[in-house]
């Protein structure tokens, strides 16, 4: 059954952009309401199935999932039969995590990727959804998940895409003194490739603009994922820990 654990004044922190949790704490509901919309819940399927694709939980696994949330991505690893420990520097999207859980295998700790409370190599598959934009050491970062992660293990961990049209806005937004896109980091493809100490698959979802028909974005999207093309919105990395 999901539970909560440790408070997060029991984690060190390091180097987050977002130092001490706060900055979502006033949006779970504006986080779930958002992928509820045609758009989100579009975006979502889509990032969701590159995920899944590269994770490959399987049932009766013990999975980490790391800046986990409301749990919107956590719930489809948990639909794999998967058992599944979140971590989370906000408080309030943990409770809405666990919420949405309800008796899945799950169990919340509130504390920092760049310092999590787990001994080494106790996970079969370790995940990261869209966090690493807010860390400043974005090896650290990575490298914890690795070593948390047991040998042939697989790890993903999904950003903010540099080369997407998608991030020239939001880098344009964040010049004109918008302080939610100030804090974050874009990278790019063999930026994130590089954070880590093994070569890895790379995958973009998202290849659509914000403002596309509808009816033309399942076209595109097929079209970006036959071609391989890297430069969506969505990025994601997938590797296995030697």
């Amino acid at each position: 059954m999901a539970r909560s654990l440790p408070n997060r004044s029991d984690c060190k922190r390091g180097c987050a952009l977002d130092p001490d949790g706060h900055l979502f704490d006033s949006w779970p509901t504006r986080y779930d309401r958002w992928f509820e919309t045609p758009s989100g819940a579009l975006i979502k399927s889509y990032e969701s199935r590159v995920m899944l694709d590269l994770l490959r939980p399987c049932s009766g696994e013990l999975i980490f999932d790391g800046g986990c949330g409301t749990g919107i991505f956590t719930r489809d690893i948990l639909a794999r039969k998967a058992k599944v420990i979140g971590v989370d520097l906000s408080l309030p999207m943990l409770v809405r995590a666990v919420e949405k859980a309800g008796r899945s295998r799950f169990w919340a700790v509130a504390g920092d990727l760049l310092a999590l409370p787990f001994a080494s190599g106790v996970f079969d598959r370790v995940v990261s959804m869209t966090a690493l934009e807010f860390i400043g050491n974005g090896r650290a970062a990575v490298t914890e998940l690795f070593r948390v992660t047991r040998r042939g293990g697989t790890v993903v961990v999904t950003t903010l895409n540099s080369l997407s049209p998608w991030a020239e806005r939001r880098r344009a937004k964040a010049e004109k003194g918008d302080p939610f896109f100030q804090r974050m980091i874009f990278r790019s493809p063999d930026e994130l490739n590089n954070l880590a100490p093994v070569e890895g698959e790379l995958r973009t979802a998202i290849h659509f603009s914000k403002d596309e028909d509808p009816a033309l974005i399942p076209d595109i999207e097929e079209d970006g994922r036959q071609r391989g093309l890297l430069t969506g919105a969505f990025l994601a990395a997938g590797w296995v820990k030697p």
